[in-house]
C-alpha cells in the first residue's frame, strides 16, 4: 500500500476558489465564467496537466442570498486520469460587512489508470519481473459518487475559508470482475485553508498589496503556498509566490475589460527538477459579470404626457 498526493495544485488559488471551496460559489455577487489550464513541469514524460472549469452565480430568494453552481476538473498525472463534475450550492448570510456562506459539493469522480502503457520488459534481471499481478492490465476506470463541504467568509478587505473535498473516499475498483487480485484506489479526503488581505497603500491610492496562502494536506503529507500580489489601479497585477514542496512563482494578471481578467503563471521549482524542464505554466481567465444591480426607482414622466 502506498500513498501520494491526488488532488492537482495550483499557483492562482486566491482567483478561482470555486475550485476547491464550494462556498464560495456565488461570491461577490458576480456571475461568473472562469478557467484555468496548468502544464506541470513542462518537457518531463507523463508530467501532470490539469483543467479547471467553473460556473457560479448569487441569486436571492426573497430576502436570503445564495450561490449556485458547477466546476468541472480534467486531470492527467503520469498514468492515471481524473475527471470530476460537481454541483454546487452554497448559502450566503449577512455577517458584518461581508457574507459567511457555508457550501456543499456533490458529484461524481471519474479515476482511470492506463495500464497497457506500463512497461516493465527493460528492467528484466535477477531481481525483477516483467509483470506484476497488482497491477491493471489494459486501460481500467472506474467512476463513483463524491461530495465536499466549506466554509467560506468573504468581506471587502479580506477573505478566509476551509474546506474539505472526497468526504465519501471513493474506492476505484479496477479489477474488471475478473478473479485474482483486488486491483483497487482509494481517493483520500483533502483539507484545504485559504486566507487573504487586501491593503491598500496610504499615500498611494492607486496601489494594493495582496497577501495570501493556501495550506493543503489529506492528513499524510501537505503543501503551503505563501503569494504577495500588487495592484495598480485595480487592473494591473504582478506578484511573487513561493510553495513549500519546491518551487518559485511569478505571477502576472489584467483585466482586459470590465470583468474580462487574465492570468498567467511561471513555477520554477529549486531543485534539480529545473534542471529536467522548463517549469510549470499556468493560464488563467475569467468573465464576470453584475446580475443582482437595484432596480431602478426613479419615476419619470413622458413629454408627451405633462
Amino acid at each position: 500500500m502506498c500513498y501520494a498526493q491526488f488532488d492537482p495544485q495550483m499557483g492562482q488559488y486566491m482567483y478561482l476558489p470555486t475550485a476547491y471551496n464550494p462556498a464560495a460559489a456565488g461570491e461577490g455577487d458576480l456571475m461568473k465564467v472562469a478557467g484555468m489550464h496548468r502544464m506541470q513541469y513542462v518537457d518531463i514524460s507523463n508530467a501532470p496537466m490539469s483543467t479547471w472549469f467553473n460556473f457560479s452565480s448569487p441569486f436571492v430568494i426573497g430576502k436570503t442570498y445564495h450561490g449556485a453552481g458547477v466546476r468541472f476538473l480534467n486531470d492527467r498525472f503520469g498514468l492515471f486520469t481524473n475527471q470530476a463534475l460537481y454541483a454546487q450550492y452554497a448559502y450566503r448570510l449577512k455577517l458584518g460587512s461581508g457574507y459567511l456562506s457555508l457550501g456543499v459539493d456533490l458529484g461524481f469522480i471519474n479515476v482511470g489508470f492506463k495500464g497497457d502503457s506500463i512497461n516493465l520488459s527493460k528492467m528484466q534481471d535477477d531481481y525483477h519481473e516483467t509483470s506484476d499481478p497488482a497491477l491493471p492490465s489494459g486501460s481500467k476506470s472506474d467512476m463513483k459518487f463524491d461530495m465536499g463541504l466549506g466554509v467560506y467568509y468573504a468581506a471587502p478587505t479580506w477573505w478566509a475559508g476551509i474546506s474539505y473535498g472526497h468526504l465519501t473516499m471513493p474506492k476505484m475498483d479496477w479489477s474488471g470482475g475478473t478473479e485474482g487480485e483486488k486491483k483497487e484506489m482509494r481517493v483520500r479526503g483533502t483539507m484545504f485553508i485559504t486566507g487573504g488581505y487586501h491593503f491598500r497603500l496610504k499615500n498611494y491610492r492607486d496601489w494594493m498589496l495582496t497577501p495570501s496562502a493556501m495550506v493543503m494536506t489529506d492528513f499524510r503529507g501537505w503543501d503551503v503556498n505563501l503569494t504577495l500580489m500588487c495592484d495598480y489601479k485595480d487592473r494591473y497585477r504582478w506578484g511573487l509566490g513561493y510553495r513549500i514542496a519546491g518551487s518559485v512563482n511569478i505571477l502576472l494578471g489584467i483585466d482586459i475589460i470590465s470583468g474580462l481578467q487574465l492570468g498567467y503563471t511561471c513555477e520554477l521549482p529549486h531543485n534539480k527538477l529545473l534542471l529536467e524542464s522548463y517549469g510549470s505554466h499556468e493560464i488563467y481567465l475569467a468573465y464576470g459579470f453584475d446580475i443582482l444591480k437595484p432596480k431602478r426607482t426613479n419615476k419619470y414622466k413622458s413629454i408627451r404626457y405633462l
